[in-house]
């Protein structure tokens, strides 16, 4: 399993890869641009040819593109769904120039609509961004943690879209806290199996491309967004364990994106390199 980090690029992406090589990553995930606007760059192609050069000299498998926190397919006003669009093109174009073959996006919140009418929205916006997709990148769809109208919080939806889409490059990310927090009890070698037999039935193992492994502190169920270190949280060793140890995983990308600094990073990243050892 490739098993890294997100990491910053504001210092440069010569930093990035540097950062990610010295914590022992052979993948790394990261933001194109701010994750908290509309505004998006240019594509400088010889600068993202050097940066997939510098990725694949530094020992680093694999990689993504973690979307901007403000897209939101399943919104009812068409300036949020146009914005979202547009920085969802941006992000996969990115990823075509620079050679990152995954483009991890949050799908956003039906608000108080109609939940059937905004699926079908965001199975139409969906089509509508594979249309253009280009070779070897792949738009994934992370799970959320199932906080009231939001889209994805459960393993059924997210089969549903792949179904109802249908597209060979549309794939799903499961984050380990955003299952916690949804309902999942992934603590325990039961647990987890549990959980991929559903997996595989609703969505199939083939179409997870990646996993965010994050321990929480919010109790099962709890229906909020917040990551912890590795072993640290309700999830603790004996789920990581148990995840580390599945058929499910194998072959898979893993990102971490727990809180703090390097020395966090690099007790997180020597806590999760010693289960898959």
């Amino acid at each position: 399993m490739n098993l890294g980090l997100h990491v910053r690029v504001g210092a440069g992406y010569d930093d990035a890869v540097a950062y990610a090589q010295r914590l022992g990553c052979t993948a790394l995930q990261f933001f194109s641009s701010s994750p908290k606007t509309y505004r998006v760059g240019k594509i400088d192609g010889p600068a993202l040819e050097h940066f997939n050069a510098s990725r694949t000299a530094a020992g680093i498998a694999t990689s993504a593109i973690h979307t901007s926190y403000l897209i939101n397919l399943a919104s009812e006003d068409p300036k949020i769904t146009g914005g979202s669009m547009r920085l969802l093109a941006f992000d996969l174009q990115f990823a075509a120039a620079a050679g990152v073959p995954f483009v991890n996006t949050h799908l956003g919140s039906f608000g108080k609509r109609d939940r059937n009418e905004g699926f079908a929205q965001v199975v139409s916006l969906l089509e509508t961004a594979l249309a253009d997709i280009a070779p070897g990148v792949y738009l994934v769809m992370e799970n959320s943690a199932g906080a009231g109208a939001l889209c994805g919080g459960t393993i059924e939806e997210l089969g549903a879209l792949v179904r109802t889409i249908g597209h060979p490059q549309l794939a799903v990310c499961l984050d380990t806290a955003h299952s916690w927090a949804a309902g999942y009890q992934i603590d325990s070698a039961a647990g987890v199996d549990r959980f991929f037999d559903l997996v595989d039935r609703e969505i199939g193992i083939d179409r997870v491309v990646m996993f965010h492994f994050n321990d929480t502190e919010i109790p099962l169920g709890g229906h909020k967004d917040r990551h912890w270190h590795i072993g640290e949280g309700q999830i603790g060793l004996a789920g990581f364990r148990a995840i580390a140890g599945h058929a499910g995983v194998r072959g898979k990308t893993a990102i971490l994106e727990t809180p703090g600094e390097e020395p966090d990073d690099v007790r997180n990243m020597e806590r999760i390199r010693s289960l898959f050892s």
